[in-house]
Formats: C-alpha cells, sequence, structure tokens
C-alpha cells in the first residue's frame, strides 16, 4: 500500500528525488536545444556600423623643379663643330711636327720638351708616339688637312664670337671683379679641401676665366700659325711674335694648351652628371626652383 504525505502526495521511496526536484533538474527545452525564433532574435540584434575613414583635404602638390633654357642653339652648333675641327688639326699638326723635328738632319725644333740644361725629363714626343699615330713621312697629308680646317675654325670662332656679342651672352662668359675668387672657391671644391661651392647662374668664375681662356687662345693659335705660314708674307706678325722659331714654339705651346683645357673639360662634363651633358644637346637643364633662372636673366637685359 502506497504511503501518502499529509499533502496527499505519495512519499518518496529514500534515495529517490522529490518529483519537484527531479523536474528542477531534468533539463528544460530551452536548456536542451536552441529555441526555434534564437535566429530571429538575434537578427533583431544592431550589428555594428562599419567605420568609414574621413579623407583630409591634402594640399596641393607644388613643383620642385622647372626645365631652363641654357644654351641657345648656335651655341650648340659651334661647340660640337669645334670638337672635331679641333682634333683635326691637332692630329695633322702633329704629322706637319715630326717633319720637321724628327727626322735623319735632326733640325733644332726637335727641343721640344720638358727639362733643364742638358737634362730631359720628357720629349715631344717618344718614338713610340710617332709609331702609334702612323706619322713618319706623311707631312704632305698633314699639311692639306691642317690648312683646309683652319679655315673652318677661323670662321665657326668668329660667328661664335659675333654671335655672343650681338646676343649678349658674353654677360655669362666674360670674367668679372669676382671670378678669381670665385675659380679659387670651385678649385677648393673640386680638390675636396672645402665644402664652399660659389652661387652661378650659367657659370661660375672658373668656366668664365677658362672659356674666355679658350677663344683667346684660338685667336692665338690663327695668329701663330700665320706667322708659321707665311713667314715672309706675313713678317711683321712674325717679328712682333718674336721670331720664326719663337712663332712655333707659341703655336706649339697653344696647342698643348688645347689639349689640356680638353682633358680638364671632359672630366668636369662627366663629374657634372648626365643633367649638364643634355643641356648642350638639348639645351635645356633641369634646375631647382630655388636656383636663379638663366632665361630670366636673359630678359632682364631687355
Amino acid at each position: 500500500m502506497d504511503e501518502l504525505g499529509n499533502n496527499g502526495s505519495p512519499i518518496p521511496v529514500e534515495g529517490e528525488p522529490a518529483p519537484e526536484a527531479a523536474n528542477d533538474a531534468t533539463p528544460g527545452p530551452a536548456e536542451a536545444s536552441p529555441p526555434e525564433n534564437a535566429p530571429a532574435a538575434m537578427a533583431d540584434e544592431p550589428r555594428p556600423v562599419p567605420v568609414v575613414p574621413i579623407e583630409t583635404q591634402r594640399p596641393p602638390v607644388l613643383p620642385q623643379i622647372r626645365l631652363d633654357k641654357k644654351h641657345p642653339l648656335a651655341i650648340r652648333w659651334m661647340h660640337w663643330i669645334n670638337f672635331p675641327v679641333l682634333f683635326t688639326m691637332i692630329w695633322s699638326g702633329l704629322l706637319i711636327y715630326w717633319n720637321d723635328s724628327d727626322n735623319a738632319y735632326k733640325h733644332p725644333h726637335a727641343v721640344y720638351r720638358v727639362g733643364l740644361g742638358s737634362f730631359t725629363l720628357v720629349r715631344f714626343f717618344p718614338h713610340w708616339f710617332w709609331k702609334a699615330m702612323n706619322a713618319p713621312y706623311h707631312v704632305t697629308e698633314g699639311l692639306g688637312y691642317h690648312f683646309f680646317f683652319a679655315w673652318i675654325f677661323a670662321i665657326n670662332g668668329l660667328l661664335y664670337l659675333l654671335f655672343t656679342i650681338f646676343s649678349g651672352e658674353w654677360r655669362f662668359v666674360l670674367p668679372d671683379r669676382k671670378s678669381l675668387i670665385q675659380a679659387i672657391q670651385v678649385t677648393l671644391k673640386d680638390l675636396h679641401l672645402s665644402n664652399y661651392l660659389p652661387p652661378q647662374t650659367k657659370y661660375n668664375g672658373a668656366q668664365k676665366i677658362a672659356y674666355t681662356s679658350i677663344i683667346l687662345m684660338g685667336a692665338g693659335s690663327l695668329i701663330t700659325g700665320l706667322a708659321i705660314y707665311k713667314p715672309t708674307q706675313a713678317h711683321w706678325v712674325t717679328t712682333l711674335l718674336g721670331g720664326y722659331e719663337m712663332a712655333r714654339w707659341e703655336h706649339f705651346l697653344l696647342t698643348m694648351g688645347f689639349c689640356g683645357f680638353f682633358v680638364v673639360h671632359v672630366t668636369q662634363v662627366v663629374l657634372a652628371g648626365w643633367n649638364n651633358f643634355r643641356s648642350m644637346v638639348s639645351g635645356l637643364e633641369v634646375k631647382p626652383l630655388h636656383e636663379p633662372s638663366i632665361e630670366a636673366e636673359r630678359k632682364s637685359w631687355g
């Protein structure tokens, strides 16, 4: 016979949980599995709003460089014409020089050397040099080339001089009172003895002195060449130069000066870089905005 409690419910057997406790311990439907409307409940939750970055107004990009007109077309043409002409004249002049200085009669003109008294440090030129350039017995060929290209050299130099005068370009080339000091400063900078480089527009002080000197050397080469070529007809020129032998010496030393200038000039062009070389080809140079404008200076001449 079942035992009943005071409230009429059966008395649980010892060790068994009460019905209410049993019901409480049994997991309910919500705990056993997610409700059917769980996705709907999750859909109702607010979704995070994506953060869109705010674009700030950037300042406009300003140019930092410009193209500046450095060399006019006429100067570029005369520069590049002068290079092969001068090279041909030096080559043909050496053919002429060999014939008069290094033959069986040992003419006194063979004294072109560097030395003191009877001691000779170097002679112009050793035997291997003449052999390398195939100089022996080509004096007639040398004379033909030398006199023909001398006319081109003279005409090209005269046109360059006239152009620089009438265009005003002489203002860039002619040295001024600051050129000597600037030339020293540029030399110290090139020798890595100083970090200071003087300001310049088209040319610095050293370039002005060098380019003016090369113009005077070209004129001197033509005058001394005339004194050697026509010592009788142009005897007054030969006399002013100190005589025939002295005129030969002066002509030779001017030629050596051209060779030295050529070596230094090419070296400086290589060190200056592509921008400098390009300006002698296209006429334009890339320059920072803060540097003085060459074209603006030209326009200021009126």
